[in-house]
């Protein structure tokens, strides 16, 4: 029975400390919106995170697939980047847009390791959510992985999207619960809906979803 209580209260401690440093993040960050420092490049992009949000579970709830023109708004390191050009195959074309000058380095140094050699159809792009250098209706989709709660500007940066999809071209959004800007489900949507999108799906559970919105064409 000592091991058992042992057990508990430790997984109680943990829980305790982990539930305090999200209040904390979560009050910080309701006043002050900034991307994900630079620094957190190697942990964003790590095979940890990987596993509890897998590559190929977000790439099927987000809809890409092969062939198709897609941009990744905050990309980060690029934790995800070479799973979705690989998914869109030498037909497709995959850019990544980031605010941050640091993390973009960073998956371009990626980018140029061996293991990824055979990836030629990604383009970096340092520019902000709010002018997409992408011309009207010119991609199939867009997405972001835990990265649309950090824009200050919202629904600036959805007008944008609009803009830039096809018609019948869809935006993916995806969120998990140990962000510290996390949104629920409902509010994801709303978002959306009240920048003009349909939504084509929601998918996953209250850890980690993600909502598909389409373009009406």
């Amino acid at each position: 029975m000592r091991i058992f209580k042992r057990l508990f209260d430790a997984i109680w401690t943990i829980l305790k400390v982990f539930l305090f440093f999200q209040l904390v993040l979560r009050l910080v960050r309701r006043f002050y919106k900034f991307p994900a420092p630079a620094f957190l490049g190697r942990l964003l992009d790590s095979d940890y995170r990987r596993f509890i949000q897998p590559p190929g579970l977000i790439l099927e709830r987000s809809g890409i697939q092969a062939g198709m023109t897609v941009l990744e708004i905050g990309p980060g390191s690029g934790a995800y980047t070479t799973f979705v050009a690989r998914a869109v195959g030498e037909k497709g074309t995959v850019y990544a847009l980031d605010i941050q000058a640091d993390m973009l380095a960073q998956l371009q140094a990626k980018l140029e390791l061996p293991e990824n050699e055979d990836i030629d159809n990604v383009k970096l792009y340092n520019r902000s959510a709010y002018e997409l250098p992408f011309e009207f209706g010119s991609l199939d989709l867009v997405y972001l992985i835990t990265a649309f709660q950090e824009i200050p500007d919202k629904e600036k940066a959805l007008k944008e999207v609009m803009r830039v999809l096809k018609p019948g071209g869809y935006l993916s959004i995806t969120e998990f619960l140990p962000d510290p800007d996390y949104p629920w489900m409902g509010t994801t949507a709303q978002m959306g809906l009240k920048a003009g999108f349909l939504i084509d799906a929601i998918e996953g559970d209250l850890w980690n979803y993600t909502v598909r919105f389409k373009k009406e064409g």
